[in-house]
């Protein structure tokens, strides 16, 4: 199996969600465990002098004034677990919690944390067995680290809290016993190096970073599909024109579909019509597209650094210094989260449009609402007030949750990025563009059909192949859940972005672009 080195290596978002699915397994170099133990010497000798250090011998927060006996350091570091155990909600998602571990391991492993080794080995215990902490949703502000999901994500450590094993829940005493295994004895600051850091808003980054990617590649793929159906034009993806205004994205969105086009007897059939340009959801699909994949870009890079980062509070850089910074504060992440939930709704807007479009009956040989007999069949009318009530709804999400600081801790901080709340909403809008998509899915497919018995390209061939085999071309009405269900599960499972790199490996676009785009 291949091997990931915590507090060494180069994290990705898709590594992380490698080891999170055990196609990876993450170790501790013997160099790395040299400096860890260093970090948590420092802290020991912080201790015997007697320096006076936040949060090794002090209280937390507006406490920080508040001296702590030296005799007291373990309390004082499992209480702040116990106290800050405060969450709220339905759960996160057992991968998203199991992500948190992964990210705060290397987080620590870096040694600047102060950490004790066996506390990493407990922590990589829990990953490697699946033994995952149950961990509220609701109660980070995003500053001062993410302290209430730390907090339940770092319970079962001092054998306390609950942990999701195969999908049953069960509390961290029983499964501690099962195994023969006793709490961990935190050492001085260890408690304050758990809990502060970014990593549940990054473990929503890192989730989004792989699935916002999905959902610009299936909305690129459909965009083609669409674009047949309804008889658009090849030339608005043109590389001449995206060199003479070459944002990234849409020069990389561009060439993809030209890529899916090139070459289709469906487009070739009406190269000559008098339609002299389309409308912008078909026209406009490289700028709108291509600007959701910029901000898909800097999401990516901003996760990769923070995941990379030591993010807990104070920071020991030696025995003789350490430093009370502001490392914890989501401010860097929420911004860019906020951004992409933005970007991912506008594919869903733009979806939303093309929808719409191929139901009014103005394409030449596809009937009005995509079904020959209407009137006594209303066709795919009602499937377009589901993208709306969709594509409304994620508005509603785009208001930046990082716009909103309420202060905490008696005012000593005064400013949070709320950044947890924007990577939740993120996540949330992704799933329901996925829903607006495999909408457009439908639509694309029976647009298509009217054309027969005209091909299209291979790859788009292939596609529509495959939906056919999963949901039918349809002329009557019909219950459709069974079918959304499954053109649902197509768009989720990437499947048919599998298909297209099998069938259209290569595109006419820059090895740099390619790069960019669809390495993460």
């Amino acid at each position: 199996m291949e091997k990931f080195l915590y507090g060494s290596g180069h994290l990705t978002s898709s590594i992380a969600l490698a080891i999170a699915k055990g196609e990876v397994k993450g170790e501790i170099s013997a160099e790395v465990k040299a400096a860890i133990d260093q970090s948590a010497a420092y802290v020991r000798q912080i201790v015997e002098r007697g320096q006076v250090v936040y949060g090794i011998n002090t209280g937390f927060g507006p406490l920080c004034t508040t001296l702590i006996d030296a005799d007291q350091t373990q309390v004082l570091q499992e209480n702040i677990l116990k106290s800050h155990a405060v969450g709220m909600g339905e759960p996160i998602a057992n991968d998203l919690a199991k992500v948190m571990l992964i990210l705060k391991v290397h987080a620590l492993a870096k040694g600047f944390s102060g950490v004790q080794y066996s506390t990493l080995e407990r922590i990589i215990w829990h990953i490697e067995q699946d033994v995952i902490p149950v961990v509220p949703k609701q109660g980070s502000v995003g500053a001062s680290g993410d302290l209430a999901p730390l907090s339940h994500l770092f319970l079962p450590l001092i054998g306390l809290g609950k942990v999701n094993v195969k999908g049953e829940i069960y509390t961290t005493a029983d499964i501690l016993a099962q195994h023969g295994l006793k709490p961990v004895q935190l050492g001085a600051k260890e408690g304050l190096a758990l809990i502060n850091g970014t990593q549940f808003m990054a473990a929503h980054g890192v989730k989004a970073v792989s699935e916002f990617n999905r959902v610009l590649q299936n909305a690129d793929i459909i965009a083609a599909l669409m674009i047949e159906g309804l008889n658009g034009s090849i030339k608005p993806f043109f590389s001449e024109l995206h060199q003479l205004r070459p944002h990234a994205g849409n020069r990389y969105v561009a060439s993809n579909i030209h890529s899916l086009l090139y070459g289709s007897a469906i487009l070739e059939s009406h190269k000559d019509c008098s339609r002299v340009q389309d409308p912008y959801s078909l026209r406009c699909i490289p700028q709108v597209h291509g600007a959701s994949r910029n901000a898909w870009l800097h999401l990516k890079d901003t996760i990769e650094v923070e995941i990379n980062s030591v993010t807990d509070n104070p920071v020991i850089i030696n025995d003789e210094l350490t430093i009370s910074g502001g490392s914890f504060h989501g401010q860097s992440i929420a911004l860019p989260l906020d951004y992409a939930t933005l970007a991912v709704s506008e594919i869903g807007n733009i979806s939303d449009r093309r929808v719409y479009l191929s139901l009014e009956g103005q394409t030449n040989g596809v009937p009005k609402l995509l079904m020959k007999s209407t009137g006594l069949n209303s066709g795919f009318m009602i499937l377009q007030y589901s993208t709306a009530a969709i594509a409304s709804e994620n508005k509603g999400l785009c208001f930046p949750a990082s716009a909103d600081s309420i202060p905490t801790s008696l005012g000593q901080e005064d400013h949070v990025s709320m950044g947890s709340i924007s990577g939740r909403k993120l996540l949330q809008v992704i799933d329901n563009v996925d829903k607006i998509l495999s909408i457009e899915l439908l639509c694309a497919a029976q647009a298509k059909d009217y054309h027969h018995p005209l091909r299209s390209t291979p790859a788009l061939e292939a596609v529509h192949e495959r939906i056919r085999q999963f949901i039918p071309h349809i002329e009557s009405d019909q219950p459709m859940e069974a079918l959304l269900t499954n053109a649902l599960e197509l768009v989720k499972s990437g499947e048919l972005i599998t298909l297209r790199q099998q069938t259209n490996p290569q595109q006419d676009v820059e090895t740099a672009l390619v790069e960019r785009f669809d390495i993460f």
